[in-house]
């Protein structure tokens, strides 16, 4: 395996972001999302919301905006031009909405390989919090392809 699993003793810095209406309502255009919860407020609202909703996957993009997964993985001599996207998958425990304040952290939870140790896989999932509640967990696998051919 090339990436060593000390790997799994890293924590990234928490960060913070408010979400804001134009981005939920562009996100929602760009999945093609068309519940008027996302998109009007007063629709939101008299849905029992306090204002547009994200969709379930917003968060994924943002997070996506300060991922440092490239630069810890260089930090371990992998070459970017062998990772792949694997898997991604979303637990949402509580709705996020415009105006909400939340938090990131990400930690890395498993590392492993596969195929005679042709792929490694890096498994690294993100907590967002809004205040105390952990409202969603991200996770994504890194596939990184080892040697000429995997």
């Amino acid at each position: 395996m090339s990436v060593d699993a000390t790997l799994l003793d890293i924590v990234g810095t928490p960060y913070e972001a408010t979400i804001e209406r134009g981005r939920i309502r562009q996100f929602a255009n760009a999945i093609g999302e068309h519940d008027p919860v996302h998109r009007d407020v007063a629709a939101a609202r008299a849905d029992g919301h306090p204002d547009l909703v994200a969709p379930l996957t917003f968060l994924f993009g943002l997070e996506l905006e300060q991922s440092d997964v490239f630069d810890v993985l260089a930090g371990y001599g992998v070459q970017i031009s062998q990772i792949l996207h694997g898997e991604q998958r979303f637990r949402c425990y509580a709705m996020v909405h415009a105006g909400d304040e939340v938090t990131f952290t990400s930690s890395y939870q498993d590392v492993y390989s596969k195929a005679g140790g042709k792929l490694d896989f890096v498994v690294r999932r993100t907590d967002v919090h809004r205040g105390d509640e952990l409202v969603a967990q991200l996770e994504s696998t890194t596939v990184i392809k080892n040697g000429a051919s995997a």
